[in-house]
């Protein structure tokens, strides 16, 4: 006697070796044995063989029309046998019985299980939406691997390349653009960026990295809405001043500016100027909400987003030839001892006589030339020449500032690394399309215009940092525990020494026009000069206030995302400069030992670093040459092979190396998170996709 009988969804059938009230003992044709429940047996036959009834039974269940049979069913339940006779005839077969079984058992869309071998056909209306489900399913499956093959064969279809960035970075993995996308790398073992791009999804690298940008952090567009510019306080005082600032030429958002009086007299006021914007945008209201959303202001080679509208920029600016708002802080200095006798910061318009550009001045603003009244440069402009005595004075004065502060560190500040500047030429600000002539120039950090200008703004960041926390109004500071390894700054509500820096407290309020907490800090400074010790009560954010935690975190993740595809795309037009002048080869000073073996270098003359291959045991600072290998713009990468050691002092270059090790290693490309899984089963996510 043998048995068809169902086990966790699957129809067997053996040979019944042993049968008792409740389950019998029944072998396989594999010769497996199992243990069956009674209540599981469904058909009871001595012939044809087990496996040649099921083979028979697939057959007949092959020729059943659903529809037909579904017209068949009773209205009240029924069993599977009762359909055979009903479908077939009233003496329907062995074969016939159990081909019924199996077809109702695969159509759960058209019979609905009520028991073992027990069905109920379904209603009407729930067939027909079934059965539109199905047919659904079916059309986007052809679509799914219609867009599969053309992918496949290079071509991208259209629905995918609209939704590039969401399938890579964000994708609904339900979706038949994804799912495609899936199938296609499945089906050409490509991974699904290389198969992307490979298709002419990624028209360009640069629109790549660009709309990835955009699709994280600016989905809406670039665009600011329409609103209206508050203007300033018409009752505000006339500095008796004339300002000038320091900025590079691309600079239109200009935040601070200096103004010296007094000098020959041994008492000398130092004015350190800061655009104002918080006089007139009132926290809560639609403009202070656009900058909230965007935090800061976005900079790339030839290319800004900025944080506030143009509109409003102009207005608080520090434009040459105007009377601009301003919140001061006037620091008097000893003339001959250099120390900072008092300070007292003001709410006014300030007189801005001229707008100084770093990148056409610092050849000309030397040391010798500010040491040495004598020593003339031809084409000096007038006013430059007219501010000479102030600039000399500021900068003994940045100097002396710098020592105090290094005295605090416990070690001179680095600058023997160079900054770079980046000009696409015949960009003209507009965005950058990718395939413009780059130019890189160096401008050595620490020269005595940059100096000058990073010295007042400490000088003001501390002063106003400190002074909110002595009036117990809350502020946005950065602080270091220490210079040990490891210890990064940070950011909080709390006045907390900065130990990189060396000062007691360090609250960031000098770029109001391009950083939000500046903004949110000139607010609460703004409170302090109108109230003074009962500022705590009327300043917009109060003690332990919820909001300011909530701005930190939003402005620290932007912040470093920005930062991060400034960086990157820094990169990018880097590895552009190389194409563009044919570079094969680069002078490089080694970092230390790459991550993945290797060695990780510096490139001397550009702002690159790169893992050079297959070479291990050169100490830090040892100097190479090194030929390059193929340039990946998508991944921003290149990497290295060894020419030569080249003589140099590896000591001395790795003093440089030391501090800034962290920095290098993020500076390196590394391979591009994308959320497309290969591996997951059709209709199941995997467990851990990777994020952008």
């Amino acid at each position: 006697m043998h048995a068809l009988f169902e086990e966790s969804g699957k129809f067997l059938a053996g040979r019944i070796l042993s049968e008792a009230d409740t389950s019998a003992q029944v072998e396989l044709d594999s010769g497996k044995r199992v243990k069956v429940k009674s209540a599981n047996i469904l058909l009871k036959f001595d012939k044809p063989a087990p496996a040649e009834l099921i083979a028979q039974a697939q057959a007949q269940a092959a020729q059943i029309d659903l529809d037909l049979a579904w017209e068949f069913a009773p209205e009240e339940e029924f069993g599977f046998a009762d359909l055979a006779r009903d479908y077939f005839s009233d003496k329907a077969t062995l074969a016939e019985q159990a081909g019924a079984l199996f077809r109702l058992y695969d159509a759960p869309h058209y019979f609905r299980r009520s028991g073992k071998g027990r069905f109920k056909k379904a209603p009407a209306e729930i067939l027909q939406q079934a059965l539109a489900g199905i047919e659904k399913k079916k059309q986007i499956q052809a679509q799914i691997t219609a867009w599969a093959e053309q992918l496949g064969a290079g071509e991208c279809p259209g629905p995918i390349r609209e939704q590039l960035y969401k399938i890579l970075f964000r994708p609904d993995k339900n979706a038949a653009e994804y799912k495609a996308v899936v199938e296609a790398s499945r089906a050409t073992r490509l991974a699904p960026l290389d198969l992307l791009h490979r298709a002419g999804a990624i028209e360009s690298a640069y629109e790549f990295h660009w709309k990835r940008f955009l699709f994280d952090h600016f989905p809406k567009g670039t665009q600011f809405p329409a609103l209206q510019a508050p203007q300033p306080p018409a009752d505000l005082p006339l500095a008796e001043v004339q300002a000038f600032s320091i900025d590079d030429s691309a600079t239109t958002e200009i935040d601070d500016a200096l103004s010296v009086r007094g000098l020959g007299t041994g008492t000398v006021t130092v004015g350190i100027h800061i655009a104002a914007p918080g006089l007139a945008i009132v926290p809560g209201t639609p403009l202070d909400q656009l900058g909230r959303s965007r935090l800061s202001t976005v900079y790339m080679p030839g290319y800004k987003i900025t944080m506030l509208p143009d509109e409003v920029v102009q207005i608080y600016t520090l434009d040459e030839g105007r009377a601009n708002p301003a919140v001061s802080l006037y620091v008097t200095v000893d003339e001959a001892t250099l120390e900072t006798t008092a300070s007292e910061t003001r709410l006014e318009r300030v007189p801005v006589q001229v707008n100084f550009r770093h990148d056409k001045l610092d050849h000309i603003v030397t040391e010798q030339w500010l040491a040495d009244p004598s020593f003339e440069v031809e084409g000096t402009p007038e006013v430059l020449q007219g501010k000479r005595a102030e600039l000399t004075f500021l900068q003994r004065w940045a100097k002396h500032l710098k020592a105090g502060r290094e005295l605090v560190r416990g070690k001179p500040e680095n600058f023997n690394r160079p900054d770079y500047n980046f000009r696409l030429v015949g960009n003209g600000g507009a965005e950058p399309r990718g395939n413009e002539q780059v130019e890189i120039s160096v401008r050595k950090r620490g020269a005595p215009l940059d100096l000058i200008v990073a010295e007042a703004a400490i000088v003001a960041n501390s002063t106003w940092g400190g002074w909110m926390a002595e009036l117990g109004v809350p502020g946005i500071y950065r602080s270091q525990a220490s210079l040990a390894p490891g210890i990064k700054v940070r950011m909080s509500t709390k006045a907390q020494p900065h130990a990189g820096i060396g000062v007691k407290s360090y609250a960031w309020a000098t770029s109001p026009l391009r950083r939000y907490v500046d903004l949110v800090n000139q607010w609460q400074i703004i409170a302090c000069a109108r109230h003074g010790k009962t500022a705590a009560l009327a300043a917009p954010f109060k003690p332990k206030d919820a909001e300011l935690f909530g701005i930190i975190s939003s402005f620290d993740g932007a912040y470093s995302a920005y930062n991060g595809y400034q960086a990157g795309m820094e990169r990018f037009w880097t590895l552009k400069y190389l194409q563009q002048h044919a570079i094969t080869e680069l002078t490089a000073t080694v970092i230390k030992e790459g991550m993945g073996g290797g060695l990780l270098v510096r490139a001397d003359d550009l702002p690159l670093v790169f893992p050079v291959l297959g070479v291990t045991g050169l100490p830090r600072g040892a100097h190479v040459r090194v030929r390059l290998g193929e340039i990946d713009e998508i991944a921003l990468d290149v990497s290295g092979t060894l020419i030569e050691r080249l003589d140099g002092d590896a000591a001395a270059a790795a003093d440089g190396a030391e501090d800034s090790a962290e920095d290098d290693e993020e500076a390196v490309a590394g391979p591009i998170a994308i959320a497309v899984d290969m591996n997951e089963t059709d209709g199941t996510p995997a467990a851990d996709p990777a994020q952008p």
